[in-house]
């Protein structure tokens, strides 16, 4: 089948690419390497791919930029499309909101509208734990009434739900939506907190903690996370939403002691208060993402940091 990957040379993406082409399929990643981080990592994941000498395509290009959309579509008949590109994290959103609001919300509008109007039936969604906000039940499950967001990100994140449901609705699109846990593991943002905190233990410097450590995520390695995506490419559910987790929570000063014992270094600590829009506590409810996509999550914590810190010490060697 052919493939269109939005976000294809970010860090979940790459490894979208990477899986599809093994699988057999052509892909074309479709990504605007813009600067939220340093664009040559982005790159750096291209080559990796381009190396495999299977059949992909890259095409720089803005998604809320409709023409620009326009354009692939018209060019390659695409079968499915598996929609990851956005403007990620919930702090730089504090700063950016009307930012996050157009390239998530408007341009998932502009995915959703290419593919319907060139015939593409079926779409994987990216969206986010975060859309739980300060949710009062844990785990947090699907079925849970979500009002209480507590970001841009997560509003944002919200919205492209409820888009994602509409063009199934009213256009009977097969859309899945996917609720994101704090992925991790080769070839992470360097702004996320896993690697941000390597680079600065393996610096010396001092690790912002914000609040008491007591904070807790549930940490999910990007291969069991692809597995759930590439499961979602498989079957066809009209519209569902799914959790893809590892459905066990890590506290943040057990992540700090992981992380230490993996480099073989000591963290300093830099205590800050807690910052607005963070959540105390993710926790994923996968029961139906196992009974309906088969959904089995493989690498636990400890096994995870060893395999992160393994590919951080090489890539910074």
């Amino acid at each position: 089948m052919n493939f269109l990957v939005t976000g294809g040379a970010g860090f979940i993406g790459s490894h979208v690419c990477e899986r599809l082409l093994h699988d057999g399929h052509a892909v074309w990643a479709f990504d605007d390497l813009n600067h939220s981080y340093d664009p040559q990592i982005k790159q750096r994941n291209l080559r990796d791919i381009q190396s495999l000498a299977k059949p992909f395509e890259f095409v720089q290009g803005d998604f809320t930029d409709r023409a620009a959309l326009d354009e692939i579509f018209s060019s390659v008949k695409f079968d499915q499309v598996i929609h990851l590109a956005a403007r990620a994290g919930v702090r730089p959103s504090l700063a950016e909101p009307a930012l996050y609001q157009r390239v998530n919300v408007e341009g998932t509008v502009n995915v959703l509208e290419a593919a319907r109007t060139n015939g593409v039936k079926k779409i994987t969604i990216a969206s986010s734990s975060s859309v739980y906000g300060v949710n009062a039940k844990i785990p947090f499950s699907e079925r849970d009434p979500i009002f209480s967001a507590i970001s841009p990100y997560a509003a944002s994140k919200l919205a492209c739900e409820a888009l994602g449901h509409v063009w199934h609705h009213i256009y009977g699109m097969d859309v899945a939506m996917l609720r994101f846990f704090t992925v991790y593991g080769p070839r992470q943002r360097p702004d996320l907190a896993i690697y941000k905190f390597a680079a600065l233990i393996t610096a010396g410097k001092p690790i912002p903690v914000f609040g008491d450590g007591g904070t807790a995520r549930d940490y999910t390695y990007v291969t069991d996370t692809l597995e759930g995506i590439i499961a979602c490419t498989k079957k066809e559910f009209g519209f569902e939403i799914f959790n893809l987790g590892e459905s066990e929570t890590v506290k943040l000063s057990r992540l700090i002691e992981l992380l230490e014992a993996a480099l073989g270094k000591k963290a300093a600590i830099d205590r800050q208060p807690m910052q607005p829009g963070d959540v105390p506590i993710t926790f994923a409810d996968i029961s139906k993402a196992r009974a309906m996509l088969g959904y089995l999550p493989q690498v636990k914590i400890e096994q995870g940091i060893k395999l992160f810190a393994e590919w951080f010490k090489k890539s910074h060697s």
